[in-house]
């Protein structure tokens, strides 16, 4: 049943595949930096990140060689730093070992930093042309109910046996045609939210869960941990055009990156202002602003946030603010979109 799905999908596919920047390029860098951006990212939000990347950092040396801040700036918005960290110690590699470029072997790409066996795979067969899986999220879900698999997706051994069944049937002469056919499929029909589309989908007929009406019961995923929920109080710290904003620490979550000064807890407006003055800024007023939350994989932040004029942001003894304009913020800091809510109001103020 499984090598019957195989020429039906490729002809779909290549019909129906949606022109995207980096398809068809054999351009194994360009697979590679699609591929990690498309990570927990939908395709459309991908593609002006990936033009505005690959328009500054066109080649792995110009990714190895780019200054942390620059490309911090340039992720700035996906969100997952620590990948593009992985990209830039992989490009590192790259060049010192490979002549800057990606090697044309599964395994030696499996071992460059921040390269897992799905982006191996995609960028072995799409740029490459090698008979390899690349199996994702999107392509789990289509083999699972293709399959009527009742397994746990989120089990390696899963991974595992799809990685392998999906070996057996790949088309030596077009894999990486193949990997994106079932990555199309899973993204635009066999899809993660809502009911599938089977009536036009092109492998219906081999598909053991519409078969048996059982589509929307699959694939059997194990139910996530609950996240934490940790409260958090942000100041917007102003002294007519600049804006007081810090660097994180090296390590942990946003790590390296730039924030709004803020603290653990919900403040009330006495507390936030008690806050300021042990910064030595003297505020002349207070406002309130709109609470917001933000989703990270594993914790929840619920803000509470306050717009502070001081007269003086120079009088701060915490040396680590830096005091911006929006102009300059935007175009040199990498502020993550967890403070997304509160970065509108950096505009400039006249005096």
């Amino acid at each position: 049943m499984l090598y019957e799905i195989v020429q039906p999908l490729l002809e779909w596919y290549r019909i129906n595949k949606r022109i995207l920047p980096w398809r068809d390029q054999k351009n194994a860098y360009y697979t590679w930096v699609s591929e990690i951006m498309l990570q927990q990212t939908r395709v459309e939000a991908v593609k002006p990140y990936f033009a505005r990347f690959i328009s500054e950092l066109p080649d792995i040396p110009s990714l190895a060689a780019c200054p942390e801040e620059k490309l911090m700036k340039l992720w700035e918005g996906l969100g997952y730093y620590n990948r593009v960290r992985n990209m830039q110690k992989a490009a590192v590699t790259v060049v010192e070992e490979y002549n800057g470029q990606l090697p044309e072997s599964f395994s030696q790409l499996l071992s460059l930093k921040g390269i897992g066996s799905y982006t191996a795979g995609a960028i072995a067969s799409i740029a490459y042309g090698i008979p390899v899986p690349a199996v994702d999220g999107n392509v789990l879900r289509v083999f699972s109910r293709i399959t009527e698999s009742r397994e746990d997706i989120m089990k390696q051994s899963v991974r595992k046996k799809t990685e392998q069944l999906l070996s057996e049937i790949m088309p030596k002469d077009c894999p990486g045609d193949f990997n994106q056919a079932l990555m199309e499929l899973g993204a635009v029909i066999c899809v993660p939210n809502g009911p599938a589309k089977c009536t036009i989908c092109p492998v219906a007929s081999n598909c053991l869960a519409h078969l048996h009406g059982t589509s929307e019961e699959l694939p059997v995923k194990a139910p996530k941990k609950e996240r934490t929920v940790e409260e958090r109080t942000v100041f917007v710290i102003q002294d007519g055009s600049r804006t007081a904003i810090q660097k994180r620490p090296s390590r942990g979550l946003l790590a390296g990156l730039y924030e709004l000064p803020n603290v653990k807890g919900r403040l009330t407006a006495g507390e936030a202002l008690k806050v300021i003055k042990e910064m030595q800024l003297e505020p002349l007023y207070i406002e309130e602003l709109e609470p917001a939350k933000h989703i990270f994989s594993h914790v929840e932040w619920r803000m509470t946030a306050y717009r502070i004029r001081v007269s003086s942001l120079e009088t701060s003894g915490n040396k680590n603010l830096i005091f911006t304009e929006k102009k300059q913020s935007e175009k040199q800091y990498a502020i993550p979109s967890a403070f997304g809510a509160y970065v509108k109001y950096m505009k400039e103020e006249k005096r």
